[in-house]
């Protein structure tokens, strides 16, 4: 069995970029025993609507296997047509669900629920032979985090109380009701009664709305919504109910404050204050024109204003005829802004963040949840800032005026080499030489399969999946004017060919005799 290639070697001995394929993983012993997973098979199946008889003991498999052997009791079950890509995919999404507790915070520990549709993305984006890595590692994530939870008191999702559900005809009014006075108990009952009856639309504008409600939590909360919500559409609607008991009981974390709905608690007011500017919107506020101009001045105010002039800013963009989309092309260069000004945690959630949100409005079906969702993000990327020191204290980067390098003469994948590893080097370096190659012309799908399968062999935590995702899907959706340096701003959370591989990796290698 071949090995895989050293740091020094790794970009070189590849045919390099071509084709878009970084050389390594093809070396993987793994990866090379186990089924390919098609892109069909891991493409989304709207008419699975029953529950796999073997889903509960593939849970339990991940629940009660020692880290140190699941991996091999997973890939033995694969490998003997037991189980399929879209069955473990279910079974790691509820074997966090029910032994992961999003409590103090909806991040830490819960990253490992957090970083399952992250991983998926990964995986649907690679080719057919290397899809099983991401999710190797996630499986790997949810049992350090896991060992985490049993440290911290062992949580588990308890059953539902059946003789506290509500019929279906009232479960809507008693979710509202719930979430609204931030009950707990309520919720959770709730929630198990719109999981068994409301159409899904119904259910995803609720979580949509409570998602975006409030700050707190730095942005995880509406990542919760989105990432289990996309996870959903992959596994089936079978799975829902506690994935969304679990959702709740995120959003209604309020760090140990009073319940806020008997205070005036400064994470709340925001969302009280865009609740009035949001009925203040005239009709026509989906369809205005993009404006690159419009863009400008928001990202300028960004950078300056309180989250109270930024959100009413926000507001009068949208009534005198400015597209969402101009105003989420600010929202995502302002905070790639804020992680070249102060490369970190905080920085890297505002982008992650404002993806959630953005997926939130498009795929949100009530209007007036949606001019709620975008006010909210103009109001959260501002917090962020706030977050990182306020205006003036996060760096002099500017994402709209920094130079790129000079143009590089060298072949396209000799200048890739040169950019991923220079991001091991100085970041700042290659960013710019990032922005030299695109505004060049330069093909950017070698750097985005490049940059993915980095995450595979270097990335060694959560954020690394859910950052990569983000950055990876959004920046296709940013107009021609911003994508390039939105895309170069990555570099500063993205990893370079230099980094030391992943100690999942090497553990792969060994456990299936690569090494």
């Amino acid at each position: 069995m071949s090995k895989l290639p050293t740091r020094r070697n790794f970009l070189h001995r590849s045919s390099l970029l071509a084709g878009g394929a970084i050389a390594g993983l093809g070396d993987l012993g793994i990866l090379g025993r186990l089924p390919r997973v098609s892109a069909q098979e891991a493409k989304p199946d709207p008419g699975a609507v029953r529950f796999h008889p073997d889903i509960e003991p593939l849970v339990r498999l991940l629940e009660d296997t020692p880290r140190e052997r699941v991996l091999e009791a997973v890939a033995e079950r694969i490998m003997k047509g037991n189980t399929t890509y879209r069955d473990v995919l279910a079974a790691l999404l509820l074997a966090g669900i029910r032994n992961v507790q999003p409590r103090p915070t909806v991040g830490f520990k819960f990253h490992a629920v957090l970083v399952v549709n992250s991983a998926h993305l990964a995986s649907m984006a690679s080719p057919d032979n290397e899809r099983w890595l991401p999710i190797f590692w996630a499986i790997d994530a949810f049992k350090s985090s896991q060992e985490a939870d049993v440290r911290e008191g062992d949580w588990t999702l308890s059953k539902v109380d059946e003789a506290r559900v509500p019929p279906s005809h009232k479960a809507r009014k008693a979710f509202i009701d719930a979430m609204d006075k931030w009950d707990v108990e309520a919720a959770d009952v709730a929630v198990a009664a719109l999981a068994r009856s409301a159409p899904s639309n119904e259910i995803f504008d609720l979580f949509a709305h409570y998602g975006a409600r409030d700050f707190r939590d730095i942005g995880h909360k509406a990542i919760f919504v989105s990432n289990s919500w996309r996870t959903l559409q992959n596994i089936g609607r079978q799975h829902a109910e506690p994935i969304l008991r679990s959702l709740s009981y995120a959003l209604l974390n309020h760090q140990g404050e009073p319940n806020p709905a008997d205070s005036d608690l400064k994470p709340d007011r925001t969302w009280r204050s865009n609740e009035q500017r949001a009925g203040k919107l005239n009709d026509e506020w989906r369809g205005g024109a993009p404006y690159a101009e419009a863009t400008r001045e928001m990202l300028s105010a960004l950078r300056e204003q309180s989250s109270d002039e930024i959100c009413e800013k926000a507001a009068q963009m949208l009534n005198r005829g400015v597209a969402p989309d101009s105003l989420f092309d600010a929202f995502l260069s302002a905070s790639g802004e804020l992680l070249m000004g102060q490369p970190g945690i905080v920085a890297l959630h505002a982008m992650t963040s404002t993806n959630a949100l953005r997926y939130a409005f498009v795929t949100c079906g009530d209007d007036h949840t949606r001019r709620k969702i975008i006010l909210q993000n103009a109001a959260f990327v501002s917090l962020f800032r706030d977050a990182m020191g306020g205006p003036g204290k996060v760096g002099e980067a500017r994402i709209d005026t920094f130079e790129p390098a000079t143009k590089s003469d060298a072949p396209a994948d000799a200048a890739l080499e040169e950019i991923f590893s220079s991001i091991s080097g100085d970041r700042g370096v290659a960013s710019r030489k990032l922005l030299a190659y695109l505004d060049a012309g330069g093909d950017p799908k070698p750097f985005l399969d490049g940059a993915r399968r980095l995450i595979f062999l270097k990335g060694t935590n959560a954020h690394d999946y859910k950052f990569s995702a983000a950055v990876l899907e959004d920046f296709h959706t940013l107009a021609p004017t911003w994508r390039n340096r939105y895309l170069a701003s990555s570099v500063f959370n993205l990893r370079g060919s230099g980094d030391q591989d992943n100690a999942l990796v090497e553990r792969t290698r060994t456990a299936f005799g690569a090494g």
